[in-house]
């Protein structure tokens, strides 16, 4: 039997709390293989996991890269994984963000130049240097209506997140200053 409130009522789920959806790490090479295996290595040694995605480019002759050629890595990081990771590459940037780095639905990136800027994190010689982007995705519980299978839904607009909900967010839950 649930429990019941002073009203008698049973107590409201917190659904519109904000948690991390994703964490997407990327690693821009250029089509060069040599600098691909070493993003590869630099992304196993951040989290401590194996598998990154290599991206395609999309278009004709993308940046003198042909259709269909690798471009870079990728490794998206989600729960228990993402968090330890986002405290991590916010160090990096000594916790402090500006707000143009937040889009209008709730979303926020940024870019480390270096790895050796996190800390703990020590040169290594087979990697050599590489800088990263951050790209963090927010969401509320029933999210997940916007990318199932069977009855898609739009999510709507009072349930969207807005750029001053992430803003307070990341301030209260990482200690995050925000520039102008």
């Amino acid at each position: 039997m649930a429990d019941k409130s002073k009203s008698g009522k049973t107590p409201m789920i917190p659904i519109r709390s904000i948690r991390i959806g994703k964490v997407t790490i990327n690693i821009g090479c250029g089509g060069d293989e040599d600098a691909i295996e070493r993003a590869k290595k630099l992304l196993a040694m951040l989290t401590s996991r194996k598998k990154s995605v290599v991206t395609l480019s999309k278009r004709r002759s993308t940046f003198g890269i042909a259709k269909g050629k690798p471009v870079g890595v990728k490794m998206t990081l989600r729960g228990d994984a993402a968090i330890e990771f986002l405290k991590l590459a916010l160090g990096g940037v000594d916790n402090i963000l500006k707000k143009s780095q937040f889009d209008s639905e709730g979303n926020f990136s940024f870019g480390i130049k270096e790895y050796i800027e996190l800390p703990r994190i020590k040169y290594s010689h087979d990697i050599g240097m590489l800088g990263f982007d951050v790209a963090v995705s927010l969401e509320r519980a029933g999210f997940r209506i916007s990318q199932r299978r069977i009855q898609k839904r739009r999510i709507p607009l009072k349930h969207k997140i807005k750029r001053e909900e992430s803003i307070e967010w990341v301030k209260k839950n990482f200690g995050v200053d925000i520039l102008e």
